[in-house]
């Protein structure tokens, strides 16, 4: 996923946007700075947001405000909590590259249950599974060595490998394959926007 910053919805026409959508987590600074390095690394072209989805891209059948007013009364009543990032993975039917989760793994999943009612259902093309997305739509022949490289790097990192998740965004998608931040909201607060 390709990101712009939080606001810059104003500035994409409606016409750009698609009804695609995703919940996530970002990664707060320093990790998240050194797993957008990482990212870009891998995946050249990207422009990345580190961040642990707790809704996989979804279309909506309700206006996003609507889901919005979902996502605030769910986070409102839910506490923050950590999230460790653990062992570099592969996902064996899309030779997607991430990062395990251990300590917060669990809370997600429960998130994502009580999230993906309602206004934001979907039915799921593959079960939930927290984790960190490094690198995808990569060609077949070459994921063990974009694996290997993450893995080499992600062993050489030396700063926090675990951080709070106090806040969740609404993103949507765009023409150009850029996620837009639409809504943040606190866990356990009243939505920030």
């Amino acid at each position: 996923m390709s990101f712009d910053p939080l606001g810059a919805h104003r500035d994409v026409p409606l016409e750009e946007r698609l009804n695609l959508f995703a919940l996530v987590i970002y990664v707060p600074d320093p990790l998240g700075q050194f797993l957008d390095g990482l990212r870009r690394e891998l995946v050249p072209h990207d422009n990345p947001h580190a961040h642990v989805s707790v809704l996989p891209p979804r279309p909506l059948r309700v206006e996003w405000p609507l889901a919005s007013s979902q996502v605030r009364t769910l986070t409102e009543a839910w506490n923050s909590f950590d999230i460790e990032l653990t062992n570099i993975g592969i996902f064996p039917v899309t030779d997607v590259v991430y990062i395990e989760l251990g300590a917060g793994a669990a809370e997600l999943r429960r998130m994502h249950a009580a999230m993906n009612r309602s206004a934001l259902d979907f039915v799921e093309p593959f079960s939930y599974h927290p984790h960190l997305t490094l690198a995808q739509e990569i060609a077949h022949p070459d994921v063990a060595a974009v694996r290997d490289l993450a893995d080499g790097r992600w062993r050489c990192y030396e700063g926090p490998r675990r951080f709070r998740a106090e806040r969740a965004v609404l993103v949507q998608n765009t023409v150009t394959n850029r996620w837009i931040d639409l809504a943040e909201y606190s866990l356990g607060a009243v939505a920030v926007r």
